[in-house]
């Protein structure tokens, strides 16, 4: 019933049985033009229709709770607001709140990778000219009388 409500399920050889079975399709398990994966190749898009049939009686999380225990690769796809509300994405720092001076705290990815021994902090963007005086000194070589006289002539 939500139009928005979208899990993904791989039907792989090794765990087609389940699936055909959990989706109402045990005849395809005896029948030879269903029980191998050449015979399915040419089938695919109905064996997709058939998939999705079932999965729109259910819903995402429902969906991952039948076909998990059986090995059924499968995963919801979730909303933004879902995302934002995910306990364990805030745990492992995939989702993190930043604080902006003038946005305030909003949510962002953090960083992918993660290693043991090198932790990162996800930072807010600066804002517009922010760090401007500490590339001109430390990048460029200006000090602090040529940035002001660049200043003046409008450069900065």
């Amino acid at each position: 019933t939500d139009p928005d409500s979208y899990i993904y399920v791989i039907a792989q050889a090794a765990s087609f049985d389940h699936l055909a079975r959990t989706i109402g399709h045990d005849d395809w398990l005896e029948n030879p033009e269903w029980n191998t994966p050449e015979a399915r190749i040419s089938k695919l898009e109905h064996v997709f229709a058939e998939i999705e049939r079932w999965t729109m009686t259910k819903g995402k999380m429902e969906v991952m709770e039948i076909l998990n225990p059986l090995n059924v690769p499968c995963g919801p796809i979730l909303s933004m607001k879902e995302l934002a509300n995910e306990e364990s994405l805030r745990q492992t720092g995939t989702v993190v709140e930043v604080d902006h001076p003038e946005r305030g705290k909003y949510l962002t990815v953090g960083n992918p990778i993660k290693l043991s021994d090198s932790a990162s902090e996800v930072a807010r963007s600066p804002l517009l000219g922010e760090h401007t005086e500490e590339v001109l000194k430390t990048v460029v070589g200006l000090d602090d009388n040529e940035i002001e006289i660049a200043r003046e002539q409008g450069a900065i």
